[in-house]
């Protein structure tokens, strides 16, 4: 149990992209970690693009991302709707300047762009946002995975073994 001590949010919205969400969040748990799903209310169920539930355990508003080691951004839909929060911009923006781990898949990159933290920054996504990751001043490359500092980043379900791995790795040197 090699991240006992790590504690990571891990956003929840309508649409997320039910693997996107789950296989990270269960691999990082398998190795001791504290996930913790967060919503915009708790106790709320939120679902997946195919039905598949995930019930907020914390509220955005009781969150103090200072106690945390990082975030999780899930692809799916749901990134459109989390990048209206301003909280969640907030918990991107304090991870990225305290250079916590930041983990984003697939449209997830929408969150990122949205705090503004992606000048310079090299990163990986779907390839349907590829501008909108370009035009935040990323620099965006066709990878599975792709680790900048701190911001792990991947394209889509198919590459989640990968991104899990990096993402062990990466709280692991914290």
């Amino acid at each position: 149990m090699s991240l006992e001590k790590t504690r990571i949010i891990a956003l929840v919205e309508d649409d997320f992209e039910d693997l996107e969400l789950w296989v990270p969040v269960m691999r990082l748990r398998e190795e001791g970690a504290e996930v913790v799903l967060a919503g915009k209310e708790k106790g709320r169920t939120y679902k997946g693009k195919y039905g598949v539930p995930a019930e907020a355990e914390a509220a955005f508003s009781e969150l103090d991302a200072a106690q945390f080691d990082g975030i999780l951004v899930p692809g799916g839909w749901a990134p459109d709707k989390l990048r209206r929060y301003e909280e969640v911009l907030n918990f991107v923006k304090h991870m990225d300047e305290h250079k916590k781990v930041i983990g984003q898949i697939c449209h997830a990159g929408w969150v990122l762009s949205s705090a503004g933290i992606l000048q310079g920054v090299t990163v990986t996504s779907t390839p349907g946002i590829k501008d909108d990751m370009t035009n935040a001043g990323a620099i965006w490359k066709d990878e599975a995975v792709v680790t900048d500092g701190h911001i792990i980043s991947s394209r889509r379900p198919p590459d989640i073994p990968l991104y899990g791995k990096a993402l062990v790795k990466a709280f692991q040197n914290l």
